[in-house]
């Protein structure tokens, strides 16, 4: 008789040991080991010889020019923001996973695309957390009343196969896959070999009958997608939902695409008939800006293809304790420290005994260096307590020298400025020639070249 084989692997990142760890010695996390007894094999001893006779249904290779391209791939939700995400639409037969912290949206948007799609496409809805009539009310609420939709109440992911086979839906939707059950498996759903088994079923229906499917997926405590890491790699997408559920705004971005770009993000605002799309983010985001108020400087960061822009405020005030405090929120801690130390060095402002706080307005993050510039001109404009003209927008990246470095897409992100009402536009000095004819331009562009000169142009002399 076959021997059982126990094995323990990390829900992490999936790193496989014979024995419980506290900490995974692959990923450093902690507490994520899972017991998972491993199937016996076969009683048949000797090794299998392989002949080069035909498998029944095995496929034959096609060279990729006989690959037929010309009919349309994609289907298009309706809404433009998740197209963008998507890199134009739903492709079919792919398989996408949308994650995101509870009550943030995830169901909500995947409910009211239906509407859309529901008109000319048969869309199957699974809800492994809701009855079909909590179902019902939502959509409801959202105005969604498809002909074409048709909800299911199960866990039970053999049923939910068959049903998908038998009933033949152009598209299928998922919610959630920590709650789908696969009865050949003996561990509780949300383990990782359910998730896993679970996703890899819903993968061979979505590629063997080209059926496009959505997977709703929770999230752990840090924000990344609970279950093994392998989940990620299996599916064609992974898109987050990100935003505080306090506030109005939510921010769609992926993480991972096949069929698109990942640098594309999808802006929604939270209402009570659910989610609206902002076509304009940079207008919601600079809305509300106080006039005459040191410390604030606007930013001009690119999403994708889309030039983005958002308010920085910076508070300098004297320290109660004997070491002055840094805060940033939604600006990198560490590049924070970096261009204090510039300021110190190159320019002569002096932060030593001082507390800092940054602060980007919109619960957006400025991860591009493009970003520097803006919390540089801030942080002085607070030093100094002089505030920045308005219509002022500057960019650009602070280098060690305290130079300003030049950045990509100048043309995009001044033709967008122009088109806001800015008056001036603070640009790196290298930029300049990438503008092409400044003369036709209807605001005032300025090349500078390292930070001093920057801050002399934005709060005049001392």
């Amino acid at each position: 008789m076959a021997k059982i084989k126990e094995v323990y692997v990390c829900g992490g990142c999936g790193y496989e040991s014979p024995k419980w760890y506290g900490k995974c010695p692959s990923c450093g996390e902690w507490n994520t080991f899972e017991q998972q007894i491993l199937q016996p094999a076969s009683p048949a001893g000797g090794t299998k010889k392989v002949t080069a006779a035909p498998l029944a249904g095995a496929a034959a290779p096609c060279r990729i020019g006989e690959i037929d391209m010309e009919r349309e791939i994609r289907y298009k939700t309706g809404v433009s923001e998740l197209d963008r995400v998507l890199g134009g639409g739903i492709v079919k037969g792919s398989l996408v996973l949308l994650g995101g912290d509870p009550g943030i949206g995830k169901s909500t948007l995947l409910l009211q695309i239906c509407e859309y799609l529901g008109r000319e496409l048969k869309i199957l809805y699974v809800s492994g957390e809701e009855s079909i009539r909590q179902i019902k009310l939502r959509a409801t609420r959202l105005g969604v009343e498809s002909e074409n939709l048709y909800i299911v109440s199960q866990t039970d992911v053999d049923t939910i196969v068959h049903t998908i086979l038998s009933q033949k839906p152009d598209l299928v939707m998922i919610d959630s896959i920590q709650t789908m059950n696969v009865g050949a498996v003996s561990s509780s759903p949300g383990s990782i070999t359910q998730v896993r088994e679970s996703t890899n079923a819903f993968l061979h229906v979505a590629k063997s009958e080209d059926i496009p499917i959505f997977i709703v997926g929770h999230v752990n405590k840090d924000g990344a997608i609970a279950g093994p890491k392998v989940l990620e790699h299996v599916v064609d997408a992974v898109l987050y939902f990100e935003g505080d559920r306090n506030l109005p705004y939510r921010i769609l971005r992926a993480a991972k695409n096949r069929y698109g770009s990942t640098n594309e993000i999808g802006v929604f605002d939270m209402q009570q008939n659910g989610l609206t799309e902002v076509e304009n983010p940079s207008m919601m985001l600079l809305s509300g800006r106080p006039v005459g108020v040191s410390g604030t400087c606007v930013a001009c960061v690119m999403e994708g293809s889309r030039p983005i822009f958002a308010e920085v405020q910076a508070l300098v005030t004297k320290t109660g304790f004997g070491t002055p405090r840094r805060m940033s929120t939604g600006f990198d801690y560490n590049r924070l420290s970096l261009i204090l130390a510039v300021l110190e060095k190159r320019a002569g402002y002096f932060f030593g005994t001082l507390d800092v706080y940054i602060n980007v307005v919109g619960g957006l993050r400025l991860d591009e260096p493009a970003a520097d510039l803006s919390i540089a001109l801030a942080l002085i404009s607070s030093l100094r307590d002089k505030p920045i003209e308005e219509g002022v927008l500057a960019f650009g990246e602070i280098g060690l020298g305290g130079e300003i470095r030049s950045v990509a897409n100048i043309s995009a992100r001044v033709k967008e400025a122009q088109r806001l009402g800015f008056q001036k536009c603070l640009v790196p000095q290298q930029s300049l020639k990438q503008i092409g004819d400044i003369g036709s331009l209807s605001l005032d562009v300025v090349g500078v070249s390292n930070i001093r000169q920057a801050a002399s142009l934005i709060a005049g002399k001392e």
